[in-house]
């Protein structure tokens, strides 16, 4: 005889003009726990307010397993002893990220231009990074600029740097990237690249500061260290290269 089928209730917000993104992740990953879901649709704001004062929680979705309330996704997803990432915690995510696109971007681009994977691929990856990077960081300047200012040695004397640095990234990177312009874009790569390693060793290894780095833009998550430490290093081994290959 079988067993009889794992049971979940669920009460998330369906409505004309909100299909909750949550709730909908909630019944994906009860479904794919091999639960049978009672699926209860809240259909309007006052019905959806209803049931949150009546069980006492601030959001939806809502699940109860076996009678029990487990809570919303994320409790859910703790429920099944899976990591949920904690609001403003530190993460290389988004970095390792940025590195693994540009890793793959050189790649494909060795393989169209060389018709096999070469040495060339690493110059290229190095300047795709930095065009990635510079991206991240112009999306929202004002913010970059802001966390920037926290180590950076040059923006903390004179403050208009923050602003200049991601497009001076890109500039390097672009020219780089198609192998223009090399007096104007070996200076600049040198110039960031070495206030920027000088900086985050100083805020790091010696004044011992924990911070967060703005390479990845200024809502970053990614501690200050040896990862925003490469990006400086990658920059001026990429203009070293350049001289040495003339």
């Amino acid at each position: 005889m079988s067993a009889p089928k794992k049971t979940a209730v669920l009460y998330r917000m369906v409505m004309p003009d909100h299909l909750c993104p949550s709730g909908q992740k909630a019944r994906w990953l009860l479904r794919r726990r091999g639960y049978a879901i009672e699926d209860h649709h809240l259909k309007t704001r006052a019905e959806t307010d209803a049931f949150k004062a009546e069980h006492g929680v601030p959001t939806t979705p809502q699940t109860f397993i076996g009678g029990v309330r487990i809570g919303g996704y994320d409790d859910l997803r703790r429920h099944f002893g899976q990591t949920v990432p904690e609001p403003g915690a530190t993460s290389y995510t988004p970095v390792l990220a940025v590195f693994a696109v540009a890793a793959l971007i050189a790649l494909a681009v060795d393989w169209l231009s060389m018709g096999a994977i070469t040495l060339m691929a690493l110059p290229t990856f190095v300047a795709v990074t930095m065009c990635l990077l510079a991206m991240l960081k112009l999306q929202d300047v004002e913010k970059f600029s802001t966390m920037f200012l926290n180590y950076d040695l040059l923006a903390r004397r004179w403050v208009p740097y923050g602003y200049i640095y991601p497009f001076a990234e890109l500039g390097a990177g672009v020219l780089m990237l198609a192998g223009v312009l090399s007096w104007l874009s070996i200076p600049v790569a040198l110039f960031i690249g070495g206030i920027g390693a000088a900086s985050v060793f100083k805020a790091v290894y010696i004044d011992k500061r924990e911070l967060k780095c703005a390479c990845v833009g200024g809502s970053s998550s990614v501690p200050l260290g040896f990862v925003s430490l490469t990006e400086n290093l990658m920059m001026i081994g990429m203009a070293v290269w350049m001289v040495a290959m003339g």
